[in-house]
Formats: structure tokens, C-alpha cells, sequence
């Protein structure tokens, strides 16, 4: 059976040597800089202000919202009752490459499209009941959504379900496993609704906070606060809660560990000297290294961008503590996030994503499933993962690389002169986040060139000590 794990599989060297393409990447960034630093007029605006940040919400939409919870429900029955091979079963094709990867994709290019057709929001909105509430609490007005929670249950499921995805994936990826966590998930949605009504889709819901957030970058606002265009809705800006601040770094830090996780320095070195030197050679003992590790790299991605966006604070004399400082400069992290979304999953996307099409003939993969479409919805279609070359992905993930790269700085640089008191402070407060920027280019850059430069160590058989991102099956006979 042959597995590929994010399309990687095959070597493709370089056309120039990595310092020159890390470099070149690092340079790009810099005369961006250049040409937009004397572009602005400055504004005068209190960076110490904090701005109203919450998910958008819109009405109840009860035919898509019901039509999105019998499609929910009837992927759990699949999961649960279907087959156990994960290319057999379409609940981890759906799942993992459709919600998890293209919907955020097609949100932050189209906007947040997703909130009538979003099942837990619908299901939430659903038991937001004044009546319901008055009937088992004995009072109408939902519970108090206390400050200090702010985003904390959106971040947290999110961190969960990356660590599914990136470590414990083998376990997470099994039907039933999916479909029983997104039953419950739908359950807790429910109780959230009830317990907290619109507060909970605002800040605690993990879909409806992470869609609105991919949305601001899109080009449509479909009525939420910000003007029409790309990244339009991140001119608000976002709230200086620690919570709101680690949702939007986790979007940026999912993909970077995944991509630190693909290298073959990671595989070869790391864990290979953790099971000579210290024991950690069980499958077990791995997962949970990993999950530190992966909290590990978040406390200090974000202490380093808390001090390098605290330094332009100082630098522009701002005033502001560093939690503003950072929260203020995080609009131009997510179009950074976007770029590396795209350009770690375009192969993984284009190539598993033509799972689909038997799995939509046989959604559970049962022998005994009574409807028969013809091809390609049926086990004829075998997916091509060769039609595109490695080429290919190579060079469209160089480009966005660098173009949201370019557009962080434009959007910082927006920030720092709404900001300014003048001209000259304006710009020594963008020379520390330009040089977190052009540090950050050339990380994204080098991780993005690993599996390309060897040979990948994502592509492996599909055994139970293997770890790292899921791996889809190929092959369907």
C-alpha cells in the first residue's frame, strides 16, 4: 500500500543553493520594506486603546443549518458503523482535508462564507432559548460569559485538534475516533449555545472564532465589520485578551510544527538521539515529547514576537504594555499563516482530496452499500498523485511564501503610521518588527525547503510507530 502523507514523497533538489534561496527570501521582504516606508500619512491614533473583537454572527438560517446537522449526523453514522480503513470511510477525507484545510483556505481567500452551512453554530443558535432556559434554569438571560475566559475554549480545542492531526493522528484518523469526537463536539456546542447563548459563538465555539478569523483576510465581509478587499477585515484589529492573541499564533504555529515534524532533521536527529540517550523509544512516550514540544515552540514563537512587536512599541514610543504592542502588529501574522496553509497542504489538498470521489459513491465504505454510481464515484477511480509535478508545488509555495510575506510588512507598516506621533518615530518603530519578519522568512523558508532538499521522511509505511502529520491511504482496492 502506498501512503503519502502531505504529498511529499519524492526528492526534488533545488535550483539554487538553499543559503541563496533563504537569503534571496530575506531580501524580497527587506526592499518591500523599502518601498513602502516613506508611503502614509500619519495618523495619531492611541495604540493603547483595546478595539471590540468577537466573532460576526448571523441570524438563524434553518433549512442550510438543519441540512448542515443531517450531514454531520450522518457522517458520524459512517465513521461509526462504516468501514474502519481510513480511504474506505469519508468521514477523514471530509473531515481532515475538506473542514480542516480547504473550507479556511476558500474562507480566507472568499471570506467567512461558512456560518449558515456550520453545523455546531447552527446547533448552538439552535439552543439559545430564552423559554428553554427559563423552563430547566429558572431564568431567561444566559449565563455570564466571565472576562477572564475570553477565547480560552476556542484555543484550547484548537490545540487539541492539531495535536489529533499532528501527533496523535493514527489514533485520531481511525472512523469511528472522528465521528465520536465530532458527536460530542456537536454535544458541547449545544450545552454552550444553552449555557452562554451568543457568547459562546463569539469567543468559545472553535469553528465559528477560527472561520471569522480566516475570514477577515478574505475579500468579502458578508456583513461583518471591516471594509471590502483582502485582509479589509483586519483593519480592526484584534483584542490584547492572552487568550485571543494565542488563538491567532496557533494558526500561524499549526503549520510551522507540522512543517518542523516533515523534516528530516527532526526525524533522523531528534528523535532518534531522544530514544538512544534517554529511553523515549515507545510510541506513547513520543506523543506526549511531542505535544511539550509543541507547547514548548508556542511559548516561544510568542515570547519572541512579544518582544520584537514590544520593541516597536518602544522604538515608535507608543507607550503601550506588551500585550497591546503585540496585539496590535497581529493582523499582519495572519495573512503569514494563510501563505504557509497554502503552501504546506496545496499537495496534500490536490492530491488526497480526489478521495472524494469514490467515497461519495460509497460514502462508509460498506460491501453491502445499495447505491452504484458509475465512475469516478465508484472503487475504479484510482487518485493520480503524479499528474502535477514536485516542481510544481515547489515554486507556487516560493511565491505565496514571500507575497504574504511582502503584504505582513504593508499591513504592519499600516498599523505603525495610524499609530505614529510622527514621521521619524513612525519609522524606527518598524525596523524591530521587520527584522521579525525577515527572521521569520527565512525559518518558513528553510523548513519549507526540507523535505524537498532530502529525501521526505513523511512517506513511510503505514506502521503503528510512525509519527507524525496523518497519512491518507492511496490505494482503495
Amino acid at each position: 500500500m502506498t501512503v503519502l502523507a502531505h504529498a511529499f514523497g519524492q526528492r526534488y533538489d533545488l535550483p539554487i543553493p538553499l543559503y541563496l534561496f533563504v537569503g534571496g527570501g530575506a531580501l524580497v521582504v527587506i526592499v518591500s520594506f523599502l518601498l513602502v516606508l516613506n508611503r502614509g500619512d500619519v495618523g495619531g491614533e492611541s495604540p493603547a486603546r483595546d478595539v471590540p473583537d468577537s466573532a460576526h454572527l448571523r441570524g438563524l438560517h434553518p433549512v442550510a443549518g438543519m441540512l448542515a446537522v443531517l450531514w454531520l449526523a450522518f457522517l458520524c453514522w459512517c465513521a461509526i458503523a462504516g468501514n474502519q480503513e481510513v480511504a474506505e470511510n469519508i468521514i477523514d477525507t471530509w473531515f481532515w482535508i475538506v473542514v480542516w484545510v480547504a473550507v479556511p483556505l476558500s474562507v480566507a481567500i472568499i471570506g467567512d462564507w461558512t456560518q449558515p452551512v456550520n453545523p455546531f453554530a447552527f446547533l448552538a443558535k439552535f439552543a439559545d432559548s430564552a423559554r428553554a432556559r427559563q423552563a430547566i434554569l429558572g431564568g431567561p438571560q444566559p449565563v455570564r460569559w466571565p472576562g477572564w475566559v475570553g477565547w480560552w475554549p476556542a484555543a484550547i480545542v484548537f490545540f487539541v485538534v492539531a495535536c489529533f492531526e499532528l501527533i496523535f493522528n493514527l489514533w485520531a484518523t481511525t472512523p469511528h475516533v472522528t465521528g465520536e469526537l465530532l458527536a460530542i463536539y456537536a454535544g458541547i456546542s449545544l450545552l454552550g449555545g444553552f449555557l452562554f447563548g451568543e457568547e459562546w459563538l463569539r469567543r468559545g465555539e472553535m469553528f465559528t472564532v477560527l472561520f471569522d478569523t480566516w475570514g477577515r483576510l478574505g475579500f468579502f465581509r458578508f456583513g461583518a465589520p471591516g471594509r471590502r478587499g483582502f485582509a479589509g477585515g483586519l483593519e480592526p484589529g484584534f483584542s490584547r485578551h492572552p487568550s485571543r492573541i494565542s488563538f491567532v499564533l496557533l494558526m500561524l504555529l499549526n503549520v510551522n510544527y507540522d512543517g518542523l515534524l516533515s523534516t528530516p532533521q527532526w526525524n533522523n536527529d531528534v528523535l532518534r538521539h531522544l530514544s538512544g540517550s534517554y529511553g523515549i523509544a515507545g510510541t506513547g512516550q513520543q506523543h506526549w515529547f511531542l505535544v511539550l514540544a509543541f507547547l514548548a515552540m508556542a511559548i516561544v514563537l510568542a515570547t519572541l514576537l512579544l518582544g520584537f512587536a514590544h520593541g516597536s512599541a518602544k522604538a515608535g514610543e507608543h507607550h503601550t504594555r506588551p500585550l497591546r504592542s503585540l496585539s496590535g502588529l497581529l493582523p499582519s501574522l495572519v495573512p503569514i499563516a494563510f501563505g504557509y496553509l497554502l503552501s504546506h497542504y496545496l499537495g496534500y489538498l490536490i492530491v488526497n482530496g480526489q478521495l472524494l470521489f469514490p467515497l461519495i459513491g460509497n460514502p462508509p465504505g460498506l460491501a453491502s452499500w445499495p447505491i452504484h454510481l458509475p465512475y469516478p464515484f465508484n472503487d475504479d477511480y484510482e487518485p493520480n498523485h503524479s499528474f502535477l509535478p514536485n516542481a510544481f508545488y515547489w515554486y507556487v509555495a516560493l511565491v505565496v511564501i514571500i507575497a504574504v510575506h511582502i503584504f505582513a510588512v504593508i499591513i504592519a507598516h499600516r498599523h505603525l503610521m495610524r499609530t505614529a506621533a510622527d514621521e521619524q518615530k513612525s519609522r524606527r518603530s518598524e525596523l524591530p518588527w521587520l527584522a521579525a519578519m525577515v527572521g521569520y522568512t527565512c525559518l518558513s523558508l528553510w523548513l519549507l525547503a526540507q523535505p524537498f532538499t532530502e529525501t521526505s521522511a513523511t512517506t513511510s509505511g503505514s506502521s503503528e510507530e510512525s509519527v507524525g502529520p496523518p497519512a491518507i491511504v492511496l490505494s482503495l482496492g
